[in-house]
């Protein structure tokens, strides 16, 4: 069956309650675990209908924001979610009282049970009208980032088409470009500030009610974060300035000297090479049928998921009018198969999108035979292990995209890769600024924000861009409204990804076993555990980041990138 005929049909929330509730008074009423896992499947079977409507709503919505069904259907989800998941708060507090509790621990899996702890920490009843204010301001927020028509070039462009605008060779071309998609924000600051200021306010008012002294814990909560907490975050952090934020200023320093600029400005930085960044040799379904050949040879799994997904038509990759910006990975638990989303727009972040993106949807679907769907992805920060591993496990394909700019496209992933994790804590320390003075102004977050970028990323120079240069570029950052705290994830995740890398070269036999040994265990593990189960070092170690970006350093200082 392919994804157009998945079919939707609205979860009917009174028929779901009345179900739930009477297979929540049997278990309690049980006299053996047996009996209560029996029940557990059929409240299982429950979550994965309604998981899959969520989600066939989200991604056909993200597709044309514009569909009026799907925006209708979407508004009716978002009120809906608030209401299972205290359906779904009542079932946790069924199994953590269960007086089989340690035998169900034994037969099912004891994550299940860190979770079901979790997530009675993030709920009542109280906060469902707060919970359906904050889904919809996250709605509005997507529905205004896909509504972006920017006159240029003779055509009317989204966001994402911009951006090879401005990677342009022509530094006139780059200005230009960058200073009309900067404008589309600029046009709509009030509307950004808005939305953020009314979804910061609504978080501290749900994290209040809930017992919270602001939303810094009660993020944490929701993120699933059970094995680390802020301050072993912001210790990563420290590590970043120490080790990262050096080597990636220096990066800056011979990209400036590489493109021939003085002084790098901010429409330099998507500028790579004189010659032109690395690009695809070919559209999206040339690329699709290359990445058939790459998964086709990389592994029997990796074959078997790869043609499955083509077969299934479970792509939507090319951007267009009315969709939503960005990339991501679903999961539609009735039909076990992942849906990867994606804006193609002719640049090397094609080639980035879909390997990280196939990395999320094979973890999935090497996992499927978890019948919990609240375990299928595993916590986030592990999750991005899986996609951004597969970035670099893909290098000795890449050819297939970039023939003769390959060595250009591999020098120029492995340093924006590293170039990212002093912005991704960028995010992070924002959010906690954020949530730790829910009363800032608009002016005053944006303050914050320039105040952070000039910490992590010194080199940022916004030239005559007053509007940027004023610290609003993280309006177009759709984690900080939609999730909050999460970004941290990727930093983490990158230096875990880099050990692969590293593995890979050492021995891809015993790289790629550990990788699939992560994938199989899904969510069933948290974070710490997951990274021993792929025999990997935590990023929480100071020596973890000195060694790695080492390695990282000694690979990138061997190539003479004058010469790509």
């Amino acid at each position: 069956m392919k994804f157009n005929d998945y079919k939707y049909v609205r979860p009917d929330m009174n028929s779901i309650k009345g179900q739930f509730n009477d297979l929540l008074n049997k278990f309690n009423n049980s006299n053996s675990c047996e009996e209560q896992i029996t029940i557990i499947n059929e409240i299982n079977d429950i979550n994965k209908n309604v998981d899959t409507m969520i989600n066939l709503v989200k991604i056909r919505n993200s597709i044309n924001t514009d569909d009026k069904f799907y925006d209708e259907e979407n508004e009716y989800i978002d009120n809906m979610i608030p209401e299972f998941q205290g359906l779904s708060v009542k079932f946790y507090e069924s199994i953590l009282n269960s007086k089989f509790k340690e035998e169900l621990k034994e037969k099912t899996y004891p994550q299940l049970f860190r979770l079901a702890e979790i997530n009675i920490k993030t709920f009542s009843n109280e906060i469902i009208p707060d919970l359906q204010e904050e889904n919809k301001l996250i709605s509005e927020y997507s529905k205004l980032v896909s509504s972006a028509k920017i006159h240029y070039d003779g055509k009317v462009l989204n966001l994402s088409q911009m951006q090879p605008y401005m990677a342009s060779t022509d530094r006139i071309i780059r200005k230009e470009a960058y200073e009309k998609w900067s404008d589309f924000f600029k046009e709509n600051e009030n509307k950004f500030d808005e939305i953020y200021d009314k979804i910061v306010k609504v978080r501290n008012a749900i994290a209040v009610k809930l017992g919270y002294k602001n939303f810094v814990e009660l993020g944490y909560l929701r993120m699933n974060r059970s094995d680390y907490n802020a301050a072993d975050v912001k210790k990563f952090r420290e590590q970043v300035i120490k080790y990262i934020v050096p080597l990636s200023n220096q990066l800056r320093e011979r990209q400036a000297k590489r493109i021939g600029v003085k002084k790098l400005k901010y429409y330099d930085i998507p500028f790579n090479f004189t010659s032109g960044n690395p690009a695809p040799k070919g559209n999206k379904d040339w690329m699709l049928n290359k990445a058939k050949i790459m998964y086709g040879e990389l592994s029997p799994e990796t074959k078997e998921f790869f043609d499955m997904m083509i077969e299934r038509d479970l792509f939507d990759l090319d951007t267009k009018p009315n969709k939503q910006s960005g990339g991501y990975c679903s999961y539609i638990p009735n039909y076990k198969t992942p849906f990867i989303f994606a804006n193609f727009n002719g640049t090397q972040g094609d080639v980035d999108v879909l390997t990280h993106e196939a990395g999320h949807a094979f973890q999935t679907y090497q996992s499927k035979h978890i019948e919990f769907p609240e375990l299928i992805f595993p916590t986030s920060e592990a999750c991005e292990i899986h996609s951004m591993s597969m970035e670099f496990i893909t290098w000795p394909w890449m050819n297939l995209f970039f023939e003769d700019d390959t060595d250009k496209y591999r020098f120029y992933h492995l340093s924006d890769s590293l170039l990212f994790i002093p912005y991704g804590v960028t995010v992070d320390e924002f959010q906690h600024v954020v949530y730790e003075n829910p009363n800032m102004t608009p002016d005053e977050r944006k303050k914050a924000w320039r105040d952070i970028e000039k910490k992590y990323t010194p080199y940022k120079d916004f030239d005559d861009n007053e509007f940027l240069d004023k610290g609003t570029f993280w309006y177009k950052q759709g984690h900080i409204f939609n999730t909050a705290f999460y970004y941290i994830d990727y930093t983490l995740a990158q230096i875990c990804a880099y050990q692969f890398w590293i593995k890979m070269n050492e021995s891809k036999n015993n790289g790629w076993n550990d990788y699939l040994n992560i994938c199989k265990v899904g969510g069933s593990q948290p974070f710490l555990e997951i990274i021993k189960i792929g025999n990997l070092k935590s990023p929480f170690e100071e020596d973890t980041i000195k060694s790695v970006i080492g390695q990282v350093k000694k690979y990138l200082n061997n190539i003479d990138d004058s010469k790509l």
